[in-house]
């Protein structure tokens, strides 16, 4: 389990930025949750990409197959990123709401890539669809997911 090394960045409910990049999320996860692997690589309009490199000893179930809640990992980490676009900054407070997953087929490979895409969004949540894929075949999905997060009120 990631655990936050401080409570720091959380305590302060918007981190506003002129211009959120990969580089940017990447930066600011890490340095709270320093063994967090779902990076972010890519931000677009309307939607993000994400990559997890595939550690043999925690992510691979018997038979091979990368395991369900390792692609429910990042599905849930690409709706948070997913959520800092729409919002157009670092809004660490936000909260998976719902999340829902359909696995299509087994998962075997070392890296897997998540699209998430922006469905809608509002003052209090943002809803988007991610779909995820293996070592650059993103014409044969593993499994595809919707979810919600929750935007925090203003103090």
């Amino acid at each position: 389990m990631v655990r936050p090394r401080s409570s720091g960045w959380l305590s302060r409910s918007v981190l506003a930025v002129s211009e959120l990049t990969p580089e940017l999320i990447n930066e600011t996860i890490l340095a709270e949750y320093e063994e967090m692997r779902n990076l972010c690589t890519e931000i677009g309009d309307g939607y993000v990409m994400t990559s997890w490199e595939v550690d043999e000893a925690t992510d691979i179930r018997p038979g091979g197959y990368v395991s369900g809640p390792t692609q429910f990992k990042i599905a849930d980490g690409a709706l948070w990123y997913l959520t800092f676009a729409a919002l157009g900054r670092i809004e660490p407070m936000a909260l998976t709401s719902e999340l829902s997953m359909r696995f299509l087929r087994p998962a075997i490979g070392t890296r897997m890539i998540c699209r998430a895409t922006l469905e809608a969004a509002n003052r209090r949540s943002v809803v988007g669809t991610c779909h995820i894929w293996v070592d650059g075949a993103p014409d044969r999905i593993t499994s595809t997911a919707q979810g919600t997060y929750a935007i925090p009120m203003p103090r």
